[in-house]
């Protein structure tokens, strides 16, 4: 992947995809010494950056591939991106998802025209379920992130940030499976900028953590934490091999500190933000990335929060 993969990908994208806003706060700047720009992709279409990536993946399907529609594995974001870019692009999409995904995910891609396929997380494998179905029916798989086309969509992110906000010295992003990460991490190399690039995980699903102080992809339990959209197993060969190329470092937060970031994303800047896409402002708020002095680019990748967990969250 190269930068200009992630423009092709924009150009793709323009008109369909919300260029997003960046947001400021005083209250932040202070508490963390710095000056921080937060990239809003809570406010994407479908409340995440996963739309921009499944997009620019299913726009370059050929003819004989969009026959039979797609197929997809998510436990919420991913599954409503590619739904609702199936939708546009008159494609049929059929998502595999968890039995414990959030009910408000799995009503949005449904509301989008998916259709679900529920597997047992623990006991079955996403990927195995979703290549059989695919296998059988003849469907292109839409991976979450280990897809360069996927990475070069999320990509998109980045780039405007940059536009939106110049050079930064630090870069800061919930991660995964990497694919959002990796993607900015093409985009800041491919600028010539020496930015530091964070991502963010949960403590108790730190598997990129683990594999980068291993050398190699390293796979964990399924993570039990607040945070649905980072309770990745494994980090893509992709995205894995993107990250340690470009230096990224990681930190973990708890699921405390992430509640923490949600609230005061609530009562101080007045949006609303998943535990997920607080992962970010969660690493700023409890130190895990200091960044006194420094010009800091968070993004916030995604606002799909049920509202018994925001309620909860919130109390």
């Amino acid at each position: 992947m190269t930068l200009d993969d992630v423009r092709a990908a924009a150009q793709r994208l323009d008109g369909v995809a919300h260029r997003t806003p960046v947001v400021t706060s005083r209250t932040l700047d202070e508490l963390t010494g710095a000056t921080v720009f937060l990239k809003c992709e809570n406010l994407q279409r479908m409340g995440a950056f996963k739309f921009r990536g499944a997009y620019n993946r299913l726009a370059q399907l050929t003819d004989g591939e969009r026959v039979a529609g797609v197929v997809a594995y998510s436990s919420g974001n991913h599954a409503q991106g590619v739904a609702l870019a199936a939708r546009l692009l008159g494609l049929k999409a059929t998502i595999v998802m968890p039995h414990d995904a959030p009910a408000s995910k799995v009503a949005a891609t449904r509301g989008y025209g998916a259709e679900i396929v529920v597997y047992e997380r623990g006991r079955e494998d996403r990927a195995e379920v979703a290549g059989r179905i695919a296998a059988e029916r003849g469907s292109p798989i839409v991976p979450p992130f280990d897809d360069a086309d996927v990475v070069a969509g999320q990509g998109t992110v980045a780039l405007e940030l940059f536009e939106q906000a110049g050079k930064l010295d630090v870069l800061v992003a919930p991660l995964g499976g990497g694919g959002l990460l990796s993607g900015s991490a093409v985009v800041a190399r491919g600028l010539g900028y020496d930015t530091e690039i964070w991502g963010v995980e949960p403590e108790a699903g730190d598997d990129f953590a683990q594999s980068l102080q291993a050398g190699r992809p390293v796979e964990i339990a399924v993570p039990k934490t607040i945070a649905d959209g980072l309770q990745t197993q494994r980090p893509g060969d992709v995205t894995f091999a993107v990250l340690t190329e470009a230096g990224a470092r990681v930190a973990t937060v708890s699921d405390a500190e992430l509640r923490d970031a949600v609230r005061f994303a609530f009562e101080r800047l007045k949006l609303v933000i998943e535990p997920s896409g607080a992962a970010g402002i969660a690493a700023l708020l409890s130190g895990k990335v200091l960044v006194r002095g420094q010009s800091v680019g968070v993004i916030v990748s995604g606002g799909n929060v049920d509202a018994a967990t925001y309620r909860e969250v919130l109390a």
